[in-house]
């Protein structure tokens, strides 16, 4: 079968930070990751069932280990070679269409008892994803032996497994995962009862929170949102943002809503309860501390890898920096309703096939 395969390679891991990963070159190869022929994954026990995919998204952790700049912490958790994606949606043997939900949880690593976390349905806080009968992964998608979304077969528990209704189209499928993600930091976000919230970025995870946010009813009452181009400034807008503005006028939006002084060149003596950063850019986590009021909560959504960050505000505000990673298979069966309901499908902005993954790549890191 056909997949393209991350492997450890010490030489071309560091030629892709210099080159930023598929930037440049030609061939089957390019930095670390190379179209291959290998055999299929095979099930690690029988009621694993094949996936074959049809569609599979390009995430921002994608792109961040393509080009080499995936943080260390997630060496002990990874396993090589692996075969990217983690946004799938595809074939069952009996034609069904599946999404994957692909934490690699205690369940699916065939572990008893269950951690802690996994009994008490936190899957996304599994304290075993590096043990059991599956070499070490937090995902699929990072896992020698499941295979990824980026080739033409993968295998799945059936506890990984969500049917896609008839109605949804592949293209609608293909962003449940990226939509689940959404759907669950909608209710960090709500649990902490703010009044307004900031959203920086307005990327698919950033749109996805404002969507999913509008549809809950301890919704804020308020969403001001970031947005550098218009079409994401449109989405926004229409899903629910009140106010978007650019990332350089943020400051003095919520200067003006919160009724704030500012100190020096943007720190605001007070500002919004909660914000919640889908970047995680040491730009936009600055950026988040200069406008969050004094113990407020800046609900990290994105991914931030490494970061510089002056973090004397944090101590001096008692500002809480709070981690947003993933979701529960109940995240996944809102992130259907959502993406059908809001026709959400509309955010994927091409397809490729498997042997144009270069430009599938290129276009997912400058759009």
């Amino acid at each position: 079968m056909k997949a393209l395969r991350f492997s450890r390679d010490v030489p071309r891991y560091a030629a892709a930070r210099v080159t930023s990963g598929l930037s440049a070159g030609s061939g089957a190869r390019s930095g670390p990751l190379e179209l291959v022929d290998i055999d299929p994954p095979q099930p690690p026990a029988a009621d694993w069932l094949e996936l074959r995919p049809r569609l599979a998204g390009i995430c921002g952790s994608d792109l961040a280990t393509i080009d080499g700049h995936a943080s260390g912490y997630f060496e002990p958790i990874v396993s090589f070679p692996f075969t990217p994606g983690h946004e799938v949606v595809g074939d069952l043997a009996d034609d069904r269409r599946a999404v994957l939900v692909p934490i690699l949880d205690c369940t699916v690593r065939g572990i008893e008892p269950k951690c802690p976390s996994c009994t008490a349905g936190r899957t996304n806080h599994c304290e075993r994803i590096a043990f059991g009968h599956l070499a070490p992964g937090l995902q699929t998608g990072y896992c020698s032996e499941t295979g990824g979304g980026w080739s033409t077969r993968l295998v799945a528990h059936p506890s990984q497994l969500i049917d896609v209704p008839d109605s949804l189209s592949d293209e609608g499928a293909v962003l449940v995962e990226p939509m689940a993600c959404s759907v669950h930091a909608a209710h960090v976000v709500a649990a902490l009862e703010p009044a307004r919230i900031a959203v920086i970025g307005t990327g698919t995870l950033g749109i996805g929170l404002i969507a999913a946010l509008a549809r809950l009813e301890a919704a804020p009452e308020g969403v001001l949102a970031t947005a550098k181009y218009p079409v994401q400034q449109a989405f926004a807008r229409e899903l629910g943002a009140d106010r978007v503005v650019a990332p350089s006028e943020l400051t003095r939006a919520v200067r003006s809503a919160s009724g704030s002084f500012v100190l020096g060149a943007r720190q605001l003596t007070g500002g919004f309860d909660v914000v919640a950063d889908c970047v995680g850019s040491a730009a936009s986590i600055e950026q988040a501390l200069s406008i969050v009021a004094p113990g407020g909560t800046i609900v990290m959504v994105g991914m931030p890898g490494h970061v510089e960050v002056d973090l004397t505000s944090l101590w001096h505000r008692e500002t809480v920096l709070r981690g947003c990673y993933g979701y529960t298979r109940a995240d996944f069966a809102e992130a259907i309703e959502l993406v059908s309901d809001a026709g959400l499908e509309r955010l994927v902005s091409a397809t490729y096939p498997l042997r144009r993954y270069r430009d599938a790549i290129r276009h997912a890191a400058t759009t």
